[in-house]
């Protein structure tokens, strides 16, 4: 079996594993690297971007070589290959977790117990719950869904085309550092530098795809163009932003506003202002969008897997001619 077939039904196999599967309880693969990855950032810790930058050349290096390994030692072998691919496919793509915990949330919105819905949504995105209100952890749970969409699905499966296992393996562990390290508090604003501008570095193609199939997908492909084209680049990070002005126009409602992280107030701009306020109903909408977005990745990538194939085959076929 040629190697671009057996990606493609590999992370078939994966895909659909996590949709049945979900993430194992106890165990998963990504969990066990970010203890690793915590042990490392124990020794090397520094208040100092240098520092930061070999932890992350340490941990997120480390995963990707050892990923390479791992699928040099199944070369040649159609069954070991594929089954290495769809079992690291299903390890970093997280889907259908992260839908099954937004729809937690919206249906104890949808019963009307606020505060089971704020002890759910540490288990989504970082921000202070208690202070939100039904409509504000609403647009938090749609906001997540679109930029974890991109994160823990698309933009997994985008490297998986281009550098098979390696590349789900390191885009998976460099999206995990810079959940752990990323963000700018005092301890991780300097250590932490490296992590966040590899995530955006890697990030940004599969953003860019997120966005793209959520105008294709979401219902309201004009709606959710002229957001992205609009209102993306108001937003603080250079990934999230297309994703969830995309999202917000495909949807129609209106995303960004004032949030708390760890008791620091930030006043985002408005995305798809024309929209209305995020309803708990929308919850299960953005999921599946998510869905739908997640499946059209797959049918792009193995499309673009098997055209790469057939594009080399032909320039080989003209070099011997």
């Amino acid at each position: 079996m040629r190697a671009d077939r057996r990606f493609v039904y590999g992370a078939t196999a994966g895909l659909a594993g996590d949709l049945l599967l979900g993430d194992p309880r106890r165990g998963h693969p990504v969990a066990a690297f970010g203890r690793a990855a915590g042990g490392v950032e124990r020794v090397l810790w520094r208040d100092h971007r240098g520092w930061g930058a070999l932890h992350t050349a340490v941990c997120a290096g480390g995963a990707a070589a050892a990923a390479a390994l791992l699928s040099h030692g199944v070369r040649g072998r159609s069954a070991a290959s594929f089954t290495l691919t769809a079992a690291a496919t299903w390890a970093v793509v997280g889907g259908t977790s992260l839908g099954r915990e937004a729809r937690a949330i919206g249906g104890a919105l949808a019963a009307g117990d606020v505060e089971v819905a704020r002890e759910r949504l540490p288990h989504l995105c970082g921000r202070d719950p208690q202070a939100l209100d039904e409509q504000q952890i609403a647009r938090a749970v749609v906001e997540s869904v679109a930029e974890n969409t991109s994160d823990a699905v698309v933009g997994a499966l985008v490297w998986g085309a281009l550098a098979g296992v390696p590349g789900l393996v390191g885009f998976r562990a460099v999206n995990t550092l810079d959940a752990m390290v990323g963000h700018k508090s005092p301890r991780y604003r300097r250590f932490g530098w490296a992590s966040a501008r590899l995530d955006d570095v890697v990030g940004w193609p599969g953003a860019r795809l997120t966005a793209a199939l959520a105008v294709l997908a979401g219902g309201n492909a004009r709606g959710a163009a002229r957001a992205w084209r609009d209102d993306a680049k108001k937003h603080p990070s250079p990934n999230a932003g297309p994703v969830e002005a995309a999202f917000a126009g495909a949807l129609g409602v209106r995303l960004g506003g004032t949030l708390s992280y760890a008791g620091r107030v930030e006043h985002r701009p408005v995305l798809n202002g024309d929209g209305r306020p995020v309803q708990f109903g929308d919850i299960e909408r953005a999921v599946r969008l998510s869905r739908r977005v997640g499946w059209l990745t797959l049918a792009t990538c193995a499309a673009g897997r098997l055209a790469g194939h057939a594009l080399r085959a032909r320039r080989a076929g003209k070099g011997r001619g």
